[in-house]
């Protein structure tokens, strides 16, 4: 079976890409980053996925990103909340060049394992407006990874795997149902509270909670 390295942060949008990627026929190997995040339940979260999806490694990566800052997510930046969806510019929430470095992770570790696919679950319907999570971007990376890699050099042709980014939140739930998953594992919160709770106003929540609700079922992780 074909052997791929997913990027695996414990939210849904992951979940659900390597599910499919798993029903598709490759057998998964997970990378985690622990990247000092402040929703750092997510690798919680991130091990019940893997361990639900029965990956054959799961590599814990810590990568404290704190020291660069720059978002939210990674300072005492407030997270924004209640924010306009529909607004175009980039929230706080954007951590610099987060897929940018993840992937090169994933590259360097696949190379390593004989791999030449990747598996990240970037969107780009229902997202917050990050830069890297567009085609153009996944497009550009994969030709980084051929001519960045000895194995590229030497003929092999490595494959971003994005099963998700033409999808709407509903559709991306309905296929991971369609699966079997439990979203109940996941965690997408960027601002939980002291007691890991969502906290349901973030940018992760609102759309999150508005896919279930498209989807017609409700979100185990708003469900007391």
């Amino acid at each position: 079976m074909p052997r791929a390295v997913v990027l695996l942060s414990g939210g849904l949008d992951s979940y659900t890409a390597a599910a499919i990627a798993q029903s598709e026929g490759f057998t998964l190997d997970a990378l985690s980053i622990l990247y000092g995040q402040r929703h750092a339940q997510e690798l919680e979260a991130a091990r019940r996925v893997a361990k639900a999806l029965g990956v054959e490694r799961h590599l814990e990566l810590p990568l404290d990103l704190r020291a660069i800052g720059g978002s939210s997510l990674t300072s005492d930046l407030p997270v924004p909340e209640d924010r306009d969806l529909t607004a175009t510019d980039i929230p706080s929430t954007y951590v610099p060049a987060r897929n940018t470095v993840f992937l090169s992770l994933a590259l360097g570790w696949a190379e390593v394992l004989g791999a030449t696919d990747l598996v990240i679950g970037v969107n780009a319907l229902d997202y917050s407006g990050y830069p890297d999570c567009r085609p153009e971007f996944i497009a550009a990376f994969e030709t980084l990874a051929s001519l960045a890699t000895r194995a590229g050099v030497e003929g092999a042709r490595f494959r971003i795997h994005t099963p998700l980014i033409h999808l709407s939140k509903a559709d991306i739930i309905r296929r991971g149902l369609a699966l079997g998953l439990d979203y109940g594992l996941t965690h997408s919160c960027y601002n939980p509270g002291e007691n890991g709770h969502a906290c349901g106003r973030c940018d992760s929540c609102v759309l999150r909670a508005r896919g279930f609700a498209e989807a017609g079922i409700p979100d185990p992780a708003l469900v007391r």
